[in-house]
């Protein structure tokens, strides 16, 4: 396929430098490329990269594939590494480079692994590639709200409620406060000795302060006001538009809302396993416990704005989306929920 002007050409701002959108460029059609420098990025991954305790084999596959990253790689070439594991790693990893490779941009390669018969891939990929896509797709974004909103696609998030708040903040980060009270390895020495740490608050984005995410955004160290009266969950509307049109050119509108009241309602998705089921039984009339309701952390409407993209039994309707924690108090959104289960014609999936 035809390239187009490298993403870097086109002037637009980057997010997170950490995403990688340097290492690819956009195709024709505004997807990305499964480029050699995107390829070579997996290759020198401590799971792949050599050590000096590897075999010959070893070695000569990997400087192939670096000076190559789309060469064939043939059985007896994986079969002649002297380490069993690291053979295992190049399969799983070369599986997914023809993968990628087979289905020509990295948005149609995340898109397919959905499908039957996808490899089998470590959950990191797919959220390293839809950090990637989110990248692609919100390049030159200028509000931040949007920005932040969208790591929830492909960071989990940490939710704490207290006095009618609903604040969200990545969860690794927060494990890693935890800690060390975000005091690096000097923290995590302090904690085994059982020293006090002192208390880390995050800082929460508000229209004051939001332009100095643009400046952290790869720390991911800003929590996010999520009440339904604040701007995250309209930020948050505004990505899932993008992800929906980005993938099939259709645009729709997405509103939040505290509740669901229509007489109509014949299609839902959950954004998470958890809201999945929530939205299941309240949709069957099956009695959802309180507390369980409670999880839920936010919900959507979904207009169709290109209705002859639809099912003929969804023409003239809404859908519905539903957010929710877990148990113990995470958000693990799955975007490839908004694109698997819209109800779209087989021609336009």
């Amino acid at each position: 396929m035809d390239v187009k002007t490298p993403v870097e050409g086109e002037r637009l701002r980057p997010i997170w430098k950490s995403a990688g959108l340097h290492l690819t460029h956009r195709l024709d059609n505004g997807w990305l490329a499964v480029s050699p420098d995107f390829l070579r990025a997996y290759y020198t991954r401590p799971e792949i990269h050599p050590i000096d305790e590897s075999c010959d084999n070893e070695h000569r596959l990997f400087e192939k594939l670096m000076e190559t990253p789309d060469a064939p790689v043939s059985d007896a070439e994986l079969a002649a590494i002297a380490d069993t594991d690291a053979a295992d790693n190049y399969r799983l990893l070369l599986g997914y480079r023809d993968h990628l490779l087979k289905h020509g941009s990295l948005e149609a390669g995340y898109l397919a692994l959905f499908s039957p018969g996808a490899p089998r891939v470590p959950p990191v990929f797919i959220e390293q590639l839809v950090h990637l896509i989110c990248s692609n797709m919100l390049a030159g974004e200028q509000d931040a709200f949007v920005a932040r909103a969208a790591e929830l696609f492909f960071r989990e998030q940490k939710a704490t409620t207290s006095d009618g708040q609903l604040m969200l903040a990545d969860a690794e980060v927060v494990e890693m406060y935890s800690e060390s009270g975000g005091m690096g390895g000097l923290g995590a020495l302090l904690a085994e000795a059982g020293t006090p740490m002192r208390e880390v608050t995050l800082d929460v984005m508000t229209e004051e302060n939001a332009e100095t995410y643009w400046a952290r955004a790869d720390q991911f160290n800003v929590a996010l006001d999520f009440r339904f009266t604040q701007p995250a969950q309209d930020a948050l509307a505004r990505v899932i538009e993008r992800w929906i049109r980005h993938f099939f050119q259709m645009r729709v509108r997405v509103q939040a809302m505290q509740s669901i009241a229509d007489e109509r309602w014949t299609w839902h998705i959950g954004l998470d396993a958890e809201a999945t089921q929530i939205l299941n039984g309240l949709y069957e009339g099956v009695a959802v416990e309180e507390q369980r309701l409670a999880r839920m952390a936010a919900l959507f409407r979904l207009e169709f704005l290109d209705q002859e993209a639809l099912i003929p039994a969804m023409r003239g309707k809404h859908a519905y989306l539903g957010l929710a924690t877990t148990a113990d108090n995470l958000i693990r959104l799955k975007p490839q929920n908004l694109l698997t289960n819209l109800p779209l014609e087989q021609t336009r999936q």
